[in-house]
């Protein structure tokens, strides 16, 4: 280990910075951050530190470095674009016994700067010792999407119940197992989720009664698996579907985003195709609820969104009425997924003033949607589960004044490398299935905005047009 690692109290204490470009404005604000007293020594300043003199968070002394500048500090940091002067005002420093910071120079100093995850009162320091700030970055990067935004009220609420936890607990081994539950267990997550008063409720409940309430009652995760892609899951739904005991998954759900879930999760495919489901929905329903009442931390990943034709309310109307504990995650939905992949924006000021997502998987043959609403100027029309009824979709929105001329788009696949997209006229929308094979999951898109794919499109190289 080239560097010794170790946190600093510099709060209320003077720490000067010698520069006043973009860099040291980069050095201030952690220092700012952790209550520094902080002075900028530079002939001119960055806009950045301007704003931060105007709000009163620094002080500025207008000229060069002087060795009389480093008298009463704490730390230093040398963040000139000037070599040979980072190099003079690191010996003056020195001189001192003063722990100095030199930009791009890590042993020209006597400290490093590390990248920095902060969750409040957590701190996290990355460093690679100085060889290279880029991966310190990047490893900091991925560090940010595994831990959650409210990772540092967990922290205070732990530091709340602290003492308690000693006087209820006095061996330290019950100790650390009761709060690796708490902290892995239904309270961590109802703050992540924002519920605070409800996290430190249970909190308080569980040191009631010495045990915890989550080990008779489990949880329910509805989270949205996006439409393809794993890199568009969100951190919280990364985060659930690492830490589910058992996951319940849709066929809409790429494989990719399967093999994401906690290796040693039970799996239950529950997927439906047109008329043929694995599971009833209803069957899946309880299927939640008899699993949760089993102590399981439940994962039902679902494909887009679950609010969106996913049937998501159903499922957690039975969990509410068995007063199951669950948190719903959004996905992004087919629609946005897959007309962003294809370069075809829902919605343009020049084409589409507003959108309507519709479900094109009728019931024995049979129309149940508002075709007059659905053919209006200036709008986009976002079709899930329709190519099994794209003759009815055609016929019908022509019979009611849609110009057959109407440009549609079928995205096959839509946000993973097997995207395909297929683009031609609403008059010819019927016979395009067989004409391309097109598989499920595909998404229709009809209206003017399908014009600006041409001059959009992205992602793929390897698509099929015709005009």
């Amino acid at each position: 280990m080239k560097s010794f690692p170790a946190f600093l109290l510099i709060q209320g204490k003077a720490c000067l910075v010698v520069g006043g470009g973009s860099v040291a404005a980069r050095k201030i604000i952690p220092l700012s951050k952790a209550g520094a007293n902080v002075t900028v020594v530079s002939p001119e300043l960055h806009n950045d530190i301007k704003a931060m003199l105007e709000d009163g968070k620094i002080h500025y002394k207008q000229r060069t470095f002087q060795p009389d500048d480093l008298e009463n500090t704490a730390i230093a940091i040398a963040a000139t674009d000037d070599v040979v002067l980072n190099q003079s005002i690191a010996e003056a420093a020195k001189a001192r016994n003063i722990p100095i910071n030199v930009v791009n120079d890590p042993d020209a100093g006597t400290f490093i700067m590390p990248s920095i995850v902060e969750r409040d009162p957590v701190t996290i320091a990355v460093s690679s010792g100085g060889a290279s700030p880029v991966l310190s970055r990047l490893l900091r990067a991925r560090l940010e999407t595994m831990i959650p935004g409210n990772f540092g009220k967990l922290a205070s609420l732990v530091a709340q119940f602290r003492q308690r936890a000693i006087d209820t607990f006095p061996v330290i081994q019950q100790r650390r197992r009761f709060w690796e539950k708490i902290l892995q267990g239904q309270v961590a997550e109802l703050l992540f989720a924002g519920q605070e008063r409800r996290a430190e409720a249970l909190l308080q409940h569980q040191f009631d009664k010495h045990d915890s309430l989550a080990s008779d009652l489990g949880e329910v995760y509805l989270v949205g698996g996006g439409p393809g892609d794993p890199d568009l899951l969100t951190f919280r739904a990364l985060r659930l579907m690492q830490q589910a005991d058992v996951v319940l998954y849709d066929r809409l759900v790429a494989p990719a985003i399967v093999d994401l879930v906690n290796k040693d999760a039970e799996r239950i495919y529950v997927g439906k195709a047109r008329s043929n489901h694995s599971l009833p929905q209803q069957e899946i329903n309880q299927r939640l609820v008899d699993l949760a009442k089993e102590g399981k931390r439940v994962l039902r990943l679902k494909g887009g969104d679950p609010f969106i034709f996913g049937r998501g309310g159903e499922e957690i109307d039975l969990l509410a009425e068995n007063h199951i504990p669950f948190q719903v995650v959004p996905g992004i939905t087919a629609a946005n997924g897959c007309s962003s992949y294809a370069g075809i924006p829902l919605t343009h000021r020049d084409y589409a003033q507003s959108c309507l997502f519709i479900t094109g998987h009728l019931k024995d043959g049979t129309t149940e949607l508002n075709w007059p609403a659905l053919v209006q100027p200036g709008q986009t029309l976002a079709v899930y589960m329709g190519t099994h009824g794209v003759d009815i979709l055609s016929r019908e929105l022509i019979k009611h004044g849609m110009s057959p001329d109407t440009p549609i788009a079928i995205i096959q696949q839509g946000t993973t490398e097997m995207q395909q997209v297929y683009v031609d006229a609403l008059e010819n929308l019927p016979d395009m299935p067989d004409r391309f094979d097109v598989k499920p999951p595909s998404m229709i898109i009809i209206g003017e905005v399908v014009k600006l794919r041409q001059q959009l499109a992205w992602f793929e190289e390897n698509t099929t047009a015709t005009d």
